[in-house]
């Protein structure tokens, strides 16, 4: 299989590169995080000047109609410049949307192309943990619409968003499949309320109770009742940009590192220059290559693969992208020694993106059960001819 990216994708990552390491630098990303909101809408504006929010949005909507791996580019160079933008949140969100079918839905994409909308997902609860069937949000049907009620924590850019993506229960016990829904409700609505705050990697969440939320019908994605197979397909694509964004992340820590090594002297040598440490940065490349090996199919099968395809090799690469990420991750701050845990060098930063990105959208625990269990109820002929 060929994982070259073609020469647009390739021209896409440059620019960006460019804007984050010219305009997103480390201290304006300290100032950004500092600020009462902890995003800039000046670097979301240039974000959509560079086409990177119309990107994954349908052709009919003003989009470009990228996939998967269109924004696997993207995130990737996100990952390597520490952008606390609410960008992962929005164009999963946008996932969402495209696949509920719903014309009012898919209106508001347009609005999300020209960088006017931001989304967040207002998916788990405290119970939860990695189990997204798990909802004890209500949604009961009044009228044309539904009312919802309950409440929804650690919510990513919540208090930054325009739009919510909010799973609720129809019907059914807390943690069935069948009678979920999902919805699109504005943020503003009456009865929502927000506690914003900021998580330990720079980024903001929020946590959100819906109380007596009235939604009118035209906010359904899908239908109700039905909304496990959307939510399950968009977790995976979701967790497939998480990959391409660790990939990046590791990619910058493995090169600070390795500079710090060249620079950092002991016994009257730099420290690059002991074998063991040698060894050390060595084994952290290979868990990189294999990580990204991972993530490129991933992403792939989000793309264009079978569901039970997805569902392999999204787990496949959240598994060992998270064993990537703990290795690169301690490793580094062994390397770089008491400054590796500072807030004054990159690499502690890195260190604590990685650390949330393991937890996000289920981590390796949650995905190993789950490729043991889609591995047991595949068929024997469909395991033969995966192997063949």
């Amino acid at each position: 299989m060929d994982f070259s990216f073609t020469s647009e994708q390739t021209q896409l990552a440059d620019a960006l590169k460019r804007f984050l390491t010219n305009e997103y630098g480390f201290e304006s990303r300290k100032a950004i995080i500092a600020s009462p909101t902890g995003v800039s809408p000046e670097a979301w504006a240039k974000l959509a000047e560079l086409g990177l929010l119309a990107l994954p949005i349908p052709e009919d909507q003003g989009g470009f109609g990228g996939s998967a791996v269109d924004l696997l580019v993207v995130m990737q160079e996100l990952g390597r410049g520490l952008c606390v933008e609410p960008y992962l949140a929005t164009v999963v969100g946008a996932e969402f949307i495209k696949q509920s079918g719903n014309p009012v839905l898919l209106a508001m994409l347009e609005k999300l192309a020209e960088g006017s909308l931001r989304i967040a997902l207002a998916l788990h609860e405290k119970q939860s943990r990695h189990e997204a069937s798990n909802v004890e949000t209500s949604a009961r049907a009044q009228g044309a619409g539904f009312v919802v009620s309950g409440k929804k924590t650690v919510v990513v850019h919540g208090g930054q968003a325009d739009l919510l993506i909010v799973s609720a229960r129809v019907s059914g016990a807390s943690r069935d499949r069948a009678g979920l829904a999902l919805f699109a409700i504005d943020a503003t609505a009456s009865g929502i309320t927000r506690r914003d705050y900021r998580t330990i990697d720079g980024q903001r969440a929020a946590d959100i109770e819906f109380r007596d939320v009235s939604v009118d019908a035209t906010r359904l994605i899908g239908r109700a009742g039905e909304g496990w197979e959307i939510l399950d397909a968009v977790q995976d694509f979701g967790a497939s940009l998480v990959c391409a964004e660790a990939i990046g992340i590791m990619e910058a820590l493995n090169a600070q590192t390795l500079e710090y090594t060249k620079t950092r002297k002991q016994f009257g040598q730099p420290i690059a220059r002991f074998q063991a440490l040698q060894h050390r940065m060595v084994e952290m490349f290979m868990h990189l290559e294999q990580a990204r090996s991972m993530a490129y199919l991933a992403a792939v099968k989000c793309a264009f693969g079978t569901v039970a395809e997805r569902r392999r090799a999204v787990s496949a690469a959240k598994v060992r992208v998270g064993q990537a990420m703990r290795y690169v991750g301690q490793q580094a701050v062994q390397l770089h020694g008491g400054m590796g845990v500072t807030n004054e060098l990159p690499a502690a930063h890195l260190f604590k993106r990685l650390t949330l990105l393991e937890l996000t959208f289920g981590d390796t625990d949650h995905h190993l059960a789950r490729f043991i269990a889609e591995s047991v109820e595949q068929p024997a002929e469909a395991r033969l001819r995966a192997a063949a």
